[in-house]
């Protein structure tokens, strides 16, 4: 799992509808719960959310309040099944040789405090349930169900826990966390927005919410401490989905002119949803799967996608926020953290549309080594004709590398 990346599909950060189709075939009882409000209030949201989702509701949906304990235990457990302690070491080693985390980064406690924090509801796959809060005021209740609806129907449509699950990788994950957040948003947004005028809201009439969302994303990170105070590669990990999924799933409706449901439009990398384009053209860009084998004497400790988003958070925190610009271009990615005898490290290979592309990235990162927390090297090759970046911190081991898939494009360097 990435390092930003928890409780896949459920969580509500607190932010808080075009026209109606036609009328569906709901089922007689919308709502299962034990607490009248919810009840009522859910009942009342579902059928126009629903379809401005463009997803039918197949199934009642269960709607239950919890105690700000329970929501600890849910997480630690989530944790625990996810992110047991060995392998949140290990990540937070890698990240921390790229940079990305401060040495000896609690990775799991910071995990906790930022969920602990934030959530005030959430949609728990496994017992396909929504869950609410009970510290949460009258007034916040609905823009919470609002949201948290949209996941109860989206799952009834798509696996989230499926589209999520933590073999998929770091940048999948992400990605297809990002379609599912981005998605509730909208409709939330859409929703929010009709109440507020007394009328109808047609989303794809309108400009993009991203640049209207940002401030607001931003404010959170004052408002939470534990968010703030987090390491900027969680706090992005955690936002994206709500600021650049939200415009990925309104540039996918525009472009197809519909509402497009959330299991038709499930992005393969961080990449398509940063660039729309790149997912609803033909053929879309998908990402090259890497693989890296090491030299005999070196051991692969743990390895994964860090993804476009997330090499976009590199460049941006070692070479300034200017760097970002070279990702562009990214087709794909692997990292591994790596023992050799008794010294560490982390190797991570990077492959481009584009020779332009590749070279761009490396002439960026190449003055800024030395700013890395051990020695590292970084060197330009060809792997099966294609434009391969390679960068070792800390051991130097021999790598070979694989690419297998993915399109080839224009390097992004528009």
């Amino acid at each position: 799992m990435g390092i930003g990346t928890l409780i896949a599909g459920t969580a509500a950060v607190l932010l808080v509808g075009g026209p109606v189709a036609a009328a569906q075939q709901l089922p007689d009882t919308l709502v299962v719960s034990d607490d009248p409000e919810l009840r009522r209030m859910a009942g009342d949201l579902l059928p126009a959310l629903a379809e401005r989702s463009g997803l039918e509701l197949r199934a009642p949906v269960r709607v239950e309040r919890r105690s700000r304990a329970q929501l600890e235990t849910y997480i630690v457990g989530k944790l625990d099944e996810e992110l047991p302690a060995e392998r949140a070491a290990a990540l937070s080693e890698a990240y921390g040789f790229l940079g990305l985390v401060p040495p000896g980064f609690d990775l799991r406690a910071t995990l906790r405090e930022v969920y602990t924090e934030q959530v005030a509801g959430f949609y728990d796959p496994d017992s396909t349930a929504l869950y609410v809060l009970d510290d949460q005021p009258p007034a916040a209740l609905e823009p919470l169900l609002m949201h948290e609806l949209v996941h109860a129907v989206q799952d009834q449509w798509v696996d989230l826990a499926g589209v999520t699950a933590p073999g998929l990788g770091n940048d999948r994950r992400s990605a297809a966390q990002a379609a599912i957040e981005g998605h509730a948003m909208l409709v939330m947004l859409e929703h929010s927005m009709a109440v507020s005028a007394g009328s109808d809201i047609d989303v794809l009439e309108l400009p993009t919410f991203a640049g209207s969302m940002r401030p607001a994303l931003d404010g959170i990170r004052d408002q939470y401490p534990a968010l703030g105070g987090a390491p900027r590669v969680i706090q992005e990990s955690l936002l994206l989905p709500y600021l650049e999924g939200a415009a990925f799933v309104q540039s996918v409706w525009a472009v197809e002119a519909r509402r497009v449901p959330l299991g038709e439009m499930l992005p393969a990398s961080t990449e398509q949803v940063s660039q729309p384009d790149r997912f609803t053209g033909e053929p879309p860009d998908m990402p090259t799967e890497v693989g890296l084998a090491m030299d005999a004497d070196a051991q692969l400790l743990l390895d994964d996608v860090l993804g476009f988003a997330e090499t976009r958070i590199f460049l941006e925190e070692i070479a300034g926020e200017a760097a970002g610009i070279a990702a562009r271009g990214w087709d794909g990615d692997r990292w591994a953290l790596v023992e050799d005898g008794d010294a560490r490290g982390v190797v991570w290979a990077l492959v481009f549309d584009t020779e332009a592309s590749r070279d761009r990235f490396v002439s960026t990162l190449t003055p800024h080594l030395a700013d890395l927390p051990a020695r590292a090297t970084l060197g330009a090759m060809p792997v099966d004709g294609r434009p391969v970046a390679m960068l070792r911190i800390g051991v130097q081991p021999d790598v070979q590398v694989t690419l297998e898939g993915g399109t080839e494009g224009d390097g992004g360097l528009t």
